[in-house]
């Protein structure tokens, strides 16, 4: 099991390509999105929630915000949905409660057989798409549209990014001494 789950994690890509047709059944979303809310969450304030969009009229609806188009051939999106609720001591924690949902969703999704790709800033900028998608979905105002996946069966594969070495972002008992790496 260790392994399985090391293995999901290293091959999970974001993928930007085109979609397959074939629908994402009710029941592979529901686990995608019980992933998510499984994560942890800052004081358990769980600020995170979910829409998942199947319905093909309403994802129509929601690409036609999405500008420039991404995700557009996906027989299905989940859509998260931030609260800013404080946690502890003044401290609002939902930047990383919906990091935390993200990041299992996107394990789920990968685990299942799906493929998807994380879009927040590309909503959440000065264009304020995630307002009108939000709009769209009849979000009440106090939550916050900051992400959409998009899911489906990838038609091609995705390609894996280039990564540094891990001697170059990761060490043990400290940050390396720049002198010690020159001799």
């Amino acid at each position: 099991m260790k392994n399985e789950l090391i293995d999901l994690i290293l091959s999970r890509r974001s993928y930007r390509g085109r979609y397959r047709l074939t629908k994402v059944p009710r029941e592979d979303l529901r686990a995608i999105m019980q992933a998510g809310l499984a994560a942890p969450s800052g004081c358990n304030k769980q600020t995170t929630s979910l829409i998942a969009v199947d319905d093909p009229e309403t994802l129509e609806k929601l690409r036609a915000v999405i500008d420039p188009p991404v995700g557009e051939t996906a027989p299905a999106m989940i859509c998260v949905l931030s609260r800013k609720i404080n946690a502890y001591r003044d401290r609002c924690f939902s930047v990383q409660d919906y990091a935390a949902a993200i990041e299992n969703m996107l394990l789920a999704i990968t685990a299942l057989g799906y493929q998807s790709c994380w879009y927040e800033g590309h909503i959440t900028d000065e264009d304020r798409i995630g307002c009108r998608m939000a709009r769209i979905l009849g979000v009440p105002e106090e939550y916050e549209l900051v992400c959409f996946l998009p899911v489906g069966i990838a038609e091609s594969e995705p390609v894996p990014p280039r990564k540094k070495a891990f001697g170059e972002r990761a060490w043990f008992n400290g940050f390396p001494d720049p002198a010690e790496e020159k001799r």
